[in-house]
């Protein structure tokens, strides 16, 4: 068997400009593929970020029927009994929020708002929302004071400085009213966000709407985004802490993300479909120039008393061979490009900056870094190639020794 593999790798560099243009080939399609998937999938991984650290959460935790109506009366109580069956499932990060809606007001202007009462320290290791502040500062835990989209600054025109009236329903229909001062004015990438989302302390939040230590979400972040590992983890946390409460994905309550990155990724699947047709007939093309070329060889080898099987056999190495130092190469020189992309990401700017805002993700494409996008590539080329090694093998099966020795 070591003479077969010795004889196919000799074979392949007799005619060395025919392999290398033919492994150039399939090391071009090999990069375009992998930075073409890596940037695909680095971009959702971008969208779906961004969504589940500001929002969602991977798995969220709401009073059963909260999702429905999204209602103040929908709260649920803090307590160690709750954190402590959540914790068992070992989230990254656990964050309570208590979110509902409100009239904001300042001067002549109202604008009905999102209010969402967030623990300041943990927000600020989970969305980073500290650092997207334009003007002001980050609010404190105990604090009483607000952060106010851009958008939404500029609609109440207030500042840093200027206080705004919170007025709306609170628990069992009390009204929930008061005069927060603005500390930050933020800008995040959503234009929803921005124009109509207040941030504040949830002990502050909690006293406006008078629920106690109320909550109407629990989100948890995973450091493992696998969507079926996190449908599972979404089972198991729902016969933990009972049925007075639902347990949604990301995918779940989100749908309109997941329905975009389908779409977008049916239309990248084409592109690299027809990528593959490239190097398959760039494959299938080498292969036909080398059997036609090497029929008297083939005859004379069977006649010389190689069995036809040997001689499937090193053409079928031959192609392997091939395909192999194709997808290597490209795997090779694709890497730093992917690298370098991946800590440095893409700046966009206009319209597709404009459509990544709308999903709340950053105007940025990051490259994803990951072994399968490589991988995936390679066993495509090698799949491939033993599709187009069945053509010499027919030719071989129906060779007329004596015609081919004559012609």
């Amino acid at each position: 068997m070591k003479s077969i593999y010795k004889i196919s790798w000799r074979n392949l560099w007799r005619n060395k400009r025919r392999t290398i243009i033919t492994a150039s080939s399939i090391v071009i399609a090999v990069i375009l593929a992998i930075v073409t998937r890596s940037m695909q999938e680095g971009s959702y991984k971008n969208m779906i970020s961004n969504s589940v650290k500001l929002t969602t959460g991977h798995i969220q935790i709401h009073k059963k029927g909260y999702w429905e109506k999204k209602s103040i009366e929908k709260t649920f109580q803090n307590n160690n009994e709750l954190t402590e069956k959540l914790e068992k499932f070992h989230p990254k990060f656990l964050i309570p929020r208590l979110a509902s809606f409100a009239l904001c007001s300042a001067g002549k202007h109202t604008k009905g708002v999102y209010v969402n009462g967030i623990v300041p320290s943990i927000e600020t290791k989970v969305s980073n929302i500290n650092k997207k502040i334009i003007k002001g500062k980050f609010i404190a835990d105990n604090g009483n004071g607000i952060l106010v989209g851009d958008k939404l600054a500029s609609f109440l025109s207030v500042s840093v400085g200027d206080s705004v009236v919170l007025l709306g329903q609170g628990y069992h229909g009390v009204t929930a009213a008061g005069l927060y001062p603005v500390v930050g004015i933020f800008h995040l990438p959503s234009k929803e966000i921005n124009s109509s989302m207040i941030y504040l302390p949830l002990k502050a939040a909690q006293n406006l709407y008078d629920v106690g230590k109320g909550l109407t979400s629990y989100s948890l972040i995973f450091s493992d985004d696998n969507s079926d590992n996190l449908k599972e983890k979404a089972e198991k946390i729902k016969a933990a802490i009972g049925a007075g409460y639902e347990v949604m994905t990301w995918m779940e309550m989100s749908p309109e993300i997941v329905q975009v990155i389908e779409t977008d990724r049916s239309g990248g699947i084409f592109m690299l479909g027809i990528i593959y047709v490239i190097i398959g007939f760039g494959i299938f093309g080498t292969l036909l120039m080398m059997t036609l070329e090497r029929r008297k060889e083939f005859a004379i080898m069977i006649a010389v008393g190689l069995r036809r099987g040997r001689l499937r056999l090193i053409l079928i190495w031959e192609t392997i061979y091939l395909s192999i130092v194709g997808a290597l190469s490209g795997i090779i020189l694709s890497l730093p490009i992917v690298y370098y992309f991946n800590v440095n990401p893409i700046q966009l700017s206009g319209e597709t900056a404009k459509m990544m805002e709308d999903f709340g993700a950053d105007p940025f494409m990051p490259f994803a870094l990951r072994s399968d996008i490589f991988l995936y590539q390679a066993l495509v080329v090698l799949i491939l190639a033993l599709a187009a090694a069945v053509y010499p093998i027919v030719k071989v099966n129906k060779l007329n020794i004596l015609k081919a020795m004559r012609d």
